[in-house]
């Protein structure tokens, strides 16, 4: 039961009557600010309710199964409620518009917005193969994508600490293998590729070899050569795709990378984890590289796997989720300018 005031004499209250009701008043008013301290500070609201994040459309074609505290259940993070339900926009604190399954035209878009919803536009391709990006100049207020310098940064994976000071190196058949699908003349790898085949046999498979490999039979493949091709489709900063973390690092075997700088790969892996092509001077020198390493070089390339495993970021579920993680140090108030400048930068 609720305590009330103590009843004031009739006439002039006493001192101790004024005191007790102005602390109370103070104290009334101090709760307030601590439950809504965005109507002193102008912060965001503190998030009582579980965070609702309505994905405009998912981005793969098949949807996977959302239902239910899918990221407390899944991935440990709690507050978190995942929706495509569209009638539910009026209630949604975050809107995610994946680019790669955005229709043509800001017709298709919701026509209004709550002044505390966020729009966040996501992309996991390079600027080599995001188009139509002028479009949406002025749309969204957070992008989320493989680059660190994202609002939410999305990479395809990451190395996470692992104690077990052990090396597992599969026993290897071959030396160099590459999983092609999308083989283009005028891509540097391809240019690279066919230099480079001058010099020592390349094992390729994938669609763009007729030789398409099922997923479980990627990475028993690729574990069978000493080396494998992580070649990237265009050169941007941050853009190190599966190829390095699934179908070479966690295969067990050493990328020859192509790619971004050296220094931008060892921001994500050690320096003696793998072979960037630009530390030879000829694509001959690697060949030698590469043909004549002794086993005893050739186990060093995989030290770090005493200190660490690979972690793949493949389930957009957990990708989503993430958001929810982020949110609360995520700037409000602002909407970006020129994303086509800003992603090709």
């Amino acid at each position: 039961m609720t305590r009330s005031l103590p009843r004031p004499l009739w006439g002039r209250p006493s001192v101790k009557a004024v005191v007790t009701a102005g602390v109370f008043i103070t104290t009334l008013w101090n709760l307030r600010c601590f439950l809504n301290p965005s109507e002193v500070s102008g912060e965001a609201p503190t998030q009582t309710e579980p965070l609702v994040v309505l994905v405009w459309k998912w981005p793969s074609k098949q949807v996977p199964n959302i239902s239910g505290d899918v990221c407390r259940e899944l991935y440990g993070i709690a507050g978190c409620w995942l929706t495509t339900e569209r009638r539910l926009l009026g209630q949604a604190n975050v809107v995610v518009f994946p680019h790669a399954r955005l229709q043509p035209g800001r017709d298709r878009l919701p026509k209004e917005r709550p002044p505390t919803q966020n729009w966040v536009w996501v992309s996991l391709e390079s600027p080599s193969n995001t188009k139509a990006l002028a479009a949406w100049n002025q749309t969204f207020n957070w992008v989320m994508t493989y680059r660190r310098d994202s609002d939410i940064f999305i990479p395809y994976g990451k190395l996470v600490p692992n104690q077990s000071a052990t090396m597992n190196i599969p026993a290897k058949t071959n030396l160099v293998s590459w999983v092609i699908s999308n083989y283009h003349r005028t891509q540097k790898r391809a240019e690279v590729y066919k230099n480079l085949s001058r010099y020592l046999h390349v094992n390729i498979y994938g669609k763009a070899n007729k030789k398409p490999l099922c997923k479980d039979c990627l990475l028993p493949t690729t574990s069978k050569s000493k080396f494998y091709l992580a070649f990237e489709n265009s050169i941007h900063q941050d853009y190190i795709t599966e190829k390095l973390w699934r179908n070479s690092l966690m295969a067990g075997t050493v990328p020859v990378v192509l790619g971004p700088s050296r220094a931008n790969y060892e921001q994500f892996i050690p320096a003696d984890s793998f072979i960037h092509i630009d530390d030879f001077g000829s694509l001959a020198e690697l060949a030698t590289f590469l043909k004549t390493m002794n086993s005893s070089r050739y186990r060093q390339f995989f030290t770090w796997q005493k200190r660490y495993s690979v972690k793949l970021y493949d389930d957009w579920r957990e990708r989503i989720c993430t958001i929810c993680t982020a949110y609360p140090s995520l700037p409000r108030g602002r909407v970006y300018p020129d994303l086509e400048s800003w992603f090709n930068t």
